[in-house]
């Protein structure tokens, strides 16, 4: 029978993970390399923060460092708050998100509907900019609110350890044969579980980091940045650069142009870290021989980005000598 084959899912968490892997076949029609998709926006709250969300709390509540009824508290610019929310409405714990005005409104309104509290930081810390200012107002709740957890998604070990298991599923699917996997970078937790991976299981695979414009991870000063979810104005807790073949960084045009151009070959509409990391690959492609086996992450659901990266009007207020991308080819 069909529903045989179907995963048994007892809960919204189990649910999570086993997101298919796409062979994309007409985003680079000239090219003989195979890329592949990983569809994280299949996650249940639409992102690969699903799994870093889930991990860590399963974690802290088998160890007793939290309770059903105890309050967790993060800072999110969008994805960790969705999958923590989703996660906290299950497990029966309180949530509190901090935010600053650069949240996507949609997000916002997902988070009131799970039942999450939203805090929000209005004026950036003068070195580290809204990132820092959102850190310390995390400080400032657990020490007010007791029995508080700080999720910590910038240092907490298990947000790296929650994608040992996407990378493992990958590997699965391609028998191995990965040559290059490119992804996008802001804690850096899923780039260094993909890097931890790929050496403590002495694998071929190369890793090829995307960071955004204006962001310090690999140096350089922190910037203005429009497109949120990649990136960071503060350091990683968790990179190491030796252990990444390579890095590219790419300007919020970039990612604009990146999803337009996914959406318009393939149909998918994804974020805009997604559309850095298909303008990062546009750009490293002549580096890559033919017939290789490259994969990145299909992080999240696009919907989230309706009124600014879909929207034509937005792109025109904010990118006023960019010419109509409705009106663009499709693909490249």
């Amino acid at each position: 029978m069909i529903l045989d084959k179907i995963k048994n899912n007892h809960s919204i968490i189990d649910a999570i993970g086993d997101t298919p892997l796409i062979h994309l076949h007409k985003m680079f029609l000239d090219s003989k390399i195979n890329f592949y998709g990983k569809l994280e926006a299949a996650n249940p709250s639409g992102s690969l923060k699903d799994r870093t969300s889930a991990f860590i709390l399963q974690n802290a509540l088998e160890e007793g460092k939290i309770r059903p009824g105890d309050t967790v508290i993060e800072s999110s610019s969008g994805n960790m708050a969705l999958g923590l929310a989703q996660a906290c409405l299950y497990l029966k714990l309180k949530l509190i998100v901090v935010v600053d005005p650069h949240i996507n409104k949609h997000t916002e309104k997902l988070l009131l509907a799970y039942g999450a509290k939203i805090e929000y930081v209005t004026k950036p810390s003068k070195k580290g900019g809204f990132l820092a200012a959102r850190l310390d107002k995390v400080q400032e709740l657990l020490k007010a609110i007791p029995n508080s957890f700080w999720t910590n998604q910038y240092g907490n070990p298990d947000n790296p350890l929650a994608h040992h298991k996407t990378i493992e599923e990958i590997m699965i699917a391609l028998e191995g044969d990965v040559d290059y996997i490119f992804v996008s970078a802001s804690t850096c937790g899923t780039l260094m579980g993909y890097a931890d991976y790929i050496l403590e299981n002495n694998l071929k695979t190369k890793l090829i980091a995307v960071d955004a414009k204006g962001s310090v991870l690999f140096g350089g000063e922190a910037k203005k940045r429009l497109i949120p979810g990649h990136g960071a104005a503060v350091p990683s807790q968790f990179l190491r650069k030796e252990r990444i073949y390579d890095y590219l960084a790419v300007s919020d045009l970039d990612c604009i142009e990146g999803c337009w151009s996914l959406l318009k070959s393939e149909g998918i509409l994804c974020g805009g870290s997604t559309g850095g990391v298909v303008t990062a690959i546009k750009n490293y492609i002549a580096k890559i021989d033919d017939s290789s086996n490259c994969v990145f992450l299909l992080c999240d659901k696009g919907e989230r980005y309706l009124d600014t990266i879909y929207n034509p009007d937005w792109i025109q207020v904010n990118f006023p000598d960019y010419k109509s991308i409705e009106n663009s080819e499709i693909g490249w």
